[in-house]
């Protein structure tokens, strides 16, 4: 039997790397042809992974890492690359499955790339269908290409309706933690850093997603994708407050049935779900003691302790490529957060104040927009974003 071509793009984070150890798992090189793993700091990781997994060829998107990546090479023999273009090209070699895991806008060029392979597109990389999920969407249809959600969330959704007509969905129901200020007044959330924004109590995750988590802007683009992925109603997308994070998302159908997805906070339950599809296999996740967890709560998500919720909301109603500009915008809040410049309630106001200018704009634009369109629209809502920043400092 022919071995699996796959590659894995954000191979050094988080997602990328319980992928890694999946793969490894389940035969590594024996069972799998590896093509291209990416990354980008971690160029030590990278070429161990790289060397255990007997890649084709390890890219990392710096391109001043270029010569580090290929000295941790040498011994194996591993062709190295690095750069945006590196990236591409690899993204152009043909594979069964992949995995699309490089955080933010910059997953969205090579995610577009690895969708015109037919097989398996795993998708990790949520703001691709934030930014363009008409055209990932058109990208996939054309080449064939099997789209799987891989999000806790949505691959939650994506079983719930396995067997089931989307027609009869009446509501998707999104679960979030709440994060680690889910019961904080707004005027101590103000005073929040960074370290304590990526200290997630359930899920242990890189730390642009941690943040995005605890200002539930991750959420957003979440409820953004969900529309997007499943195409429902913006009207029938909600989102509730689960501290356990045991239910990862649930879908409401019209005979008033509710169809729920529990697991483990732990990645490796969609990633593998993803890697088998449309098999089930052994995965090395604990098992729930429904005997021990006791009991699940619920309750709803406040948007005014996390307006991005309501953002979220705007940007659906607006439509076309407003998800682009909100992004973009997010991305640089985000920037600005990490690097002391804003607090943690001004991501927010930055991200609102260029959607409003933005926004409309973006709205306009209609199916059948190229990449380059959505490019021009990500790199004018981060000059806008940084014009804010500015003007929120000197305040």
């Amino acid at each position: 039997m022919a071995r699996r071509r796959i590659s894995i793009f954000g191979s050094t984070g988080s997602v990328g790397q319980q992928t890694v150890e999946l793969i490894d798992a389940a035969g590594g090189a024996e069972h799998f042809e590896v093509v291209a793993l990416t990354g980008a700091g971690n160029i030590e990781l990278l070429a161990r992974q790289a060397m255990r997994l007997e890649a084709e060829v390890a890219v990392t998107a710096d391109p001043d890492r270029l010569a580090e990546l290929e000295r941790a090479l040498k011994p194996s023999g591993i062709a190295a690359a690095a750069g945006p273009e590196a990236l591409l090209a690899a993204a152009s070699e043909p594979v069964d499955w992949a995995m699309s895991a490089i955080v933010g806008a910059a997953g969205l060029a090579p995610g577009l790339r690895l969708a015109r392979h037919g097989g398996v597109l795993a998708l990790a990389n949520k703001e691709s269908m934030v930014c363009a999920g008409e055209l990932v969407r058109r990208t996939c249809a054309a080449h064939g290409t099997k789209l799987i959600p891989v999000d806790s969330e949505h691959s939650a959704i994506f079983q719930a309706l396995m067997g089931e007509r989307v027609e009869d969905v009446e509501r998707i129901i999104l679960t979030a933690s709440g994060g680690p200020f889910r019961d904080w007044p707004r005027e101590q959330m103000a005073k929040v850093t960074p370290a304590e924004a990526r200290a997630h109590p359930n899920w242990d995750m890189g730390e642009r997603i941690s943040i995005d988590s605890a200002s539930m802007f991750n959420k957003a683009l979440e409820v953004v994708e969900a529309h997007e992925l499943f195409g429902v109603n913006p009207e029938s997308i909600e989102v509730l407050v689960h501290p356990q994070s045991i239910v990862h998302s649930m879908v409401g159908f019209r005979d008033g049935s509710v169809i729920a997805q529990l697991g483990p906070s732990d990645m490796r339950g969609p990633i593998g779900f993803a890697l088998n599809w449309p098999e089930r296999r052994q995965l090395p996740v604990r098992r729930l003691d429904f005997a021990a967890i006791g009991r699940l709560d619920f309750a709803p998500a406040d948007p005014e302790r996390f307006p991005a919720l309501r953002l979220a909301g705007e940007v659906l109603a607006m439509g076309g490529l407003a998800g682009a500009v909100f992004n973009a915008a997010k991305e640089a809040a985000l920037d600005a957060f990490l690097a002391g410049k804003v607090g943690f309630l001004d991501m927010a106001v930055i991200v609102e104040h260029v959607l409003g200018e933005l926004g409309p704009e973006a709205a306009a634009r209609g199916a059948g927009y190229d990449l380059e369109t959505v490019l021009a629209l990500d790199a004018a809502a981060r000059r806008l974003s940084g014009q804010r920043v500015e003007g929120l400092r000197g305040a």
